[in-house]
């Protein structure tokens, strides 16, 4: 009963895994060989990391900078996690545009959010509905003080879920929605602003590469700076809100 209760539980630790990391699972499978069980598992997993920045590009991904000038991760997590791989013309598309703001505003650091696994089209980046082509890719919004602009810093510690308290009553109740609110959670973010120049200024870069096919963004907040586009869209009622983040895809 103990045992089948703790194979139970690799089990579902290797899917979950495997969910968040795409070979995570992998090399806990591996590690349980082995006696000293974490050890291994981070051994194998840095290897595995390596090999997958080397063998992507065979399957028509690349890894954004994790700490880059002008566009890096916006946490480590989603580097190590492997969720920031893309395809070379997304990772083009994201570094021109943040270039094009640096240029504009002098030291603006372009932060990312969720991009892709490094593998196989079609495998989930949980828990986003379509980031599973390497053709989707998150950005944070930029934020300010009273000081001013804050180079590399978001509300919240992963870049989501601090909701511009756009509360928009645009969809009726429905079920099933990842339209959450996360309201508990509000008041622990950081009390920054939204940087309205310089995410206006990413945005609008990133609408003007002929090769972006739409990018979402919540209506009142794209009415707030100002902006109007036919690619800019709303991503409907059933999906997560984008009042935290920019999702582009190609």
């Amino acid at each position: 009963m103990l045992r089948g209760l703790i194979w139970a539980g690799h089990v579902g630790w290797i899917l979950f895994l495997t969910l968040l990391t795409q070979l995570g699972g992998l090399a806990w499978l591996i590690a349980l060989r082995f006696r000293q069980r974490v050890l291994v598992f981070l051994l194998v997993y840095a290897a595995l990391w390596g090999a997958a920045l080397q063998i992507a590009p065979f399957f028509g991904r690349v890894a954004l900078p994790c700490f880059g000038e002008t566009l890096r991760a916006q946490s480590v997590f989603y580097c190590v996690t492997m969720r920031h791989f893309v395809t070379p013309e997304m990772a083009d598309v994201a570094q021109i545009a943040a270039d094009k703001v640096a240029q504009e505003y002098p030291g603006t650091q372009t932060l990312y959010l969720d991009g892709n696994l490094p593998f196989w089209e079609g495998f989930p980046l949980i828990p986003h509905l379509s980031h599973d082509d390497g053709e989707k890719l998150d950005f944070a919004f930029f934020y300010r003080d009273a000081q001013g602009y804050l180079p590399g810093q978001t509300r919240s510690p992963i870049g989501y879920f601090a909701f511009e308290t756009l509360e928009a009553k645009q969809c009726p109740d429905a079920w099933p929605t990842m339209r959450w609110s996360l309201t508990p959670l509000q008041p622990l973010w950081s009390d920054f602003e939204v940087d309205r120049a310089r995410t206006r200024a990413l945005t609008q870069a990133l609408l003007n590469d002929p090769r972006v096919s739409k990018l979402f963004l919540e209506p009142p907040l794209a009415k707030d700076l100002g902006l109007s586009d036919e690619k800019l869209r709303f991503q409907g009622c059933r999906a997560a809100r984008h009042d935290d983040h920019l999702h582009l895809q190609l």
